[in-house]
């Protein structure tokens, strides 16, 4: 008898020496490779995705103090998935089945309606098209409000650069990143801003990640002249990682992993990109308003530089 992984069906695509692996469970990327040496760090075909790993985040990323918030004059409670922090984390998709809805040797588009329930009276219908191409990974993600009523709306995803063989100990991040968002230290909620500059976590030029403990949001992105921020993890084993997001992304969380189990800590460095802050359903910074049959889509990838 065939034992189906914890994550479901398994879409394989691939594109010369590029290997990816998506999944039907929270149609999150499991694994991408190339040439043998992975850009992100994978999670077992027989375990449950630990620490979000390619998790898609969506209606909100990150986390909702108190899973709690108004909007159109209406209060909503959601229930608490982080509850030791009394939080809502990382929105309602992550652990549903979703479909594939065109597939290539290149390429997989997965879709899925969320259906309106309590805390989250509204219908979207979202879909990510994960394609490998001369660019590397590239990663589209496009959500319509399918609903008769407005709907409050963010985006994110949770990818982990992979260091190699190594520990991410060994690297050196470049993220480009002038301001970062403060955060308490017992629910991880905003409180405020400041600048890197002259700070132990201004990656702007690139710094080692050794004796660093992050877990924390960064704005203000630096964009090439093609609108991209791109980030680079640089690697023990002489490799460079780059993580890439359109202008849709004003967010990037950097994570260390130092909370994950002991097998699986600091073995990658989580760069995630949203398209609005932590607690963006109650402080309404890079929330979206989606207005009935109005899409919002943006971009992301990754690479082998």
């Amino acid at each position: 008898m065939t034992t189906t992984p914890p994550s479901g069906q398994q879409f394989e695509i691939s594109h010369g020496e590029q290997r990816a692996t998506v999944v039907e469970v929270g149609a999150g990327i499991r694994a991408y490779a190339v040439a043998g040496r992975p850009v992100l760090e994978d999670y077992p075909l027989d375990a449950i995705c630990d620490g979000a790993h390619g998790a898609v985040l969506i209606p909100w990323p990150n986390r909702l103090a108190d899973g709690r918030y108004r909007f159109e004059e209406s209060d909503h409670q959601l229930p608490l998935s982080e509850p030791e922090r009394g939080n809502a984390i990382h929105g309602l998709l992550r652990w549903r089945n979703w479909s594939a809805l065109e597939r290539t040797a290149e390429r997989v588009v997965m879709g899925i309606r969320l259906h309106p329930l309590p805390g989250y009276p509204f219908t979207l219908e979202v879909q990510i098209a994960y394609e490998l191409g001369d660019d590397g990974l590239v990663v589209s993600t496009s959500a319509t409000n399918a609903g008769e009523r407005p709907c409050p709306y963010g985006a994110g995803q949770h990818p982990y650069l992979s260091p190699g063989s190594g520990s991410i100990d060994d690297c050196v991040l470049r993220l480009p990143a002038s301001t970062r968002i403060l955060a308490d230290a017992e629910r991880q909620l905003p409180t405020g801003t400041e600048p890197v500059a002259g700070t132990p976590l201004d990656f702007r030029d690139g710094r080692r990640l050794e004796g660093l403990r992050v877990d924390a949001a960064f704005t203000d992105l630096s964009r090439e002249d093609s609108g991209r921020a791109v980030s680079r993890l640089a690697c023990a084993d002489g490799a460079t990682v780059e993580l890439w997001v359109d202008e849709s992304y004003a967010v990037i969380e950097l994570f260390t992993g130092d909370t994950l189990s002991p097998s699986r800590r600091r073995r990658g460095v989580a760069l995630e990109p949203m398209t609005c802050w932590p607690n963006a359903f109650q402080n309404q910074h890079g929330l979206a308003r989606l207005q009935p049959g109005e899409s919002l889509s943006g971009r992301w990838g990754a690479r082998l530089a």
